[in-house]
């Protein structure tokens, strides 16, 4: 069984901003396969799909950013899910709208999602695909950028980085080893 977990903050007021890109990736991979996220628990919103004959969940917490560890130490508790079974991806400002980058372990690099998940998972060996949303360099603050929206120049390689996050999830269900998906999808 596989986990795979975006990040993100729930409500209509983050819907599509910055700080989301992780929920905005499992959307579009759901839109392309013909699923939705159908069911609550676990302070989350998921659905459960077969891929290549094997039970893929998809989850996107609703615990806020800060505490998404919860969500995903809940679901991988219940359903007996491995490390190294459990995908997360989400937001880099680090790296411009359009970059993709696959990595197996790390800190947290400042991203309070990813805090959770350490904490809770209580490891940073934990696999993950973080998308490019730009730093605010001197023009803002850390959190007002992460909580607006793209802009129009910047949504084009926004979507081209959740095109290659798709597909990179699809390469990696395809039953290639997460190694080789880093492989193919860093850039």
């Amino acid at each position: 069984m596989k986990l795979i977990v975006g990040l993100g903050n729930p409500g209509k007021k983050y819907e599509g901003t910055r700080h989301n890109i992780g929920f905005i990736a499992l959307e579009e991979w759901a839109m392309r396969h013909n699923e939705s996220f159908n069911k609550t628990g676990f302070k989350a919103d998921y659905f459960e799909t077969f891929v290549n004959g094997e039970k893929v969940i998809f989850l996107k917490p609703t615990t806020f950013m800060n505490n998404s560890g919860e969500a995903v130490i809940a679901v991988a508790n219940y359903y007996d899910i491995a490390l190294e079974d459990i995908v997360v991806v989400y937001d880099d400002m680090d790296m411009d709208p359009g970059r993709i980058r696959l990595r197996q372990k790390g800190s947290a690099g400042g991203h309070n999602g990813v805090k959770s998940m350490i904490a809770y998972l209580g490891t940073d060996k934990i696999r993950r695909i973080k998308l490019g949303i730009g730093h605010p360099g001197t023009s803002g603050t850390v959190v007002d950028h992460v909580l607006t929206r793209f802009s129009s120049s910047e949504k084009p390689a926004m979507q081209e980085a959740v095109a290659k996050a798709v597909e990179a999830i699809d390469f990696w269900l395809a039953g290639h080893t997460f190694e080789d998906t880093m492989t193919n999808f860093n850039n």
